[in-house]
């Protein structure tokens, strides 16, 4: 959300025409407008949305302090059903910690100081850089620097990668080790052979990590959680 300029401009009644509010003009204790103040959905919100869901199986929940009408309209938006506000930051920990006692894996984005005490209290958090709060950026897991939600869903796409990656780093080295450990058990393996199938494994190992940091990981990633 981000908020958009407000221009104001007040008219008071002037013989048969209008003309514009001068300061020490008498408005007989009548209302000559209204101001409303309204949050706007980011243009990639919904995007998001449908990314998030797409990828986890489950819609993402607001958890606001904001009024539970404004949520709602926010919420409804962005294709979102259920909504949690009005909440104090204390409410909001108390929400992480029923889903997570529910037995679901909570990842929390947030970008405020209401929203700190939320973010170590999940699995995972995380704060949005740009806007984000010095507090909510000293508590989260891990920071968004770029401000942009659509990298969310990309993260955990990459964090699954990773992931997989893991076991086969373990299966690479195992695969080296054993293979050393036979060859000198069964034979004489020769040191020189020994020193570079080791570190031959280490290389191995780290090459396959650094894919993930590659700008066409990046790209598979933010294509792979994207909706057609």
């Amino acid at each position: 959300m981000g908020a958009a300029p407000l221009l104001v401009a007040a008219y008071v009644q002037d013989g048969d025409g209008r003309r514009p509010y001068r300061r020490g003009d008498p408005l007989d204790e009548r209302p000559v407008g209204v101001i409303g103040f309204a949050d706007r959905l980011r243009a990639e919100a919904a995007r998001t949305v449908n990314a998030l869901t797409a990828l986890t199986g489950t819609a993402p929940k607001p958890v606001t302090g904001d009024n539970p009408r404004a949520a709602d309209r926010l919420a409804a938006d962005a294709g979102i059903t259920e909504v949690r506000a009005g909440l104090l930051p204390a409410d909001k920990v108390s929400v992480v910690k029923d889903l997570e006692r529910a037995g679901r894996k909570v990842l929390v984005v947030g970008d405020g100081v209401n929203d700190a005490p939320a973010l170590p209290a999940a699995h995972v958090g995380v704060a949005m850089g740009r806007a984000g709060s010095d507090l909510a950026l000293e508590t989260a897991d891990a920071v968004v620097v770029r401000d942009e939600l659509v990298t969310i869903p990309a993260v955990v796409a990459l964090s699954r990668r990773a992931r997989r990656l893991v076991p086969q780093n373990l299966i690479i080295a195992a695969a080296f080790i054993t293979g050393l450990v036979i060859w000198d058990l069964a034979g004489h393996l020769p040191l020189l052979l020994g020193v570079a199938g080791h570190e031959g494994s280490t290389v191995i190992v780290g090459l396959n990590g650094l894919r993930l940091l590659t700008s066409s990981a990046w790209r598979r990633a933010r294509q792979h959680t994207t909706p057609a």
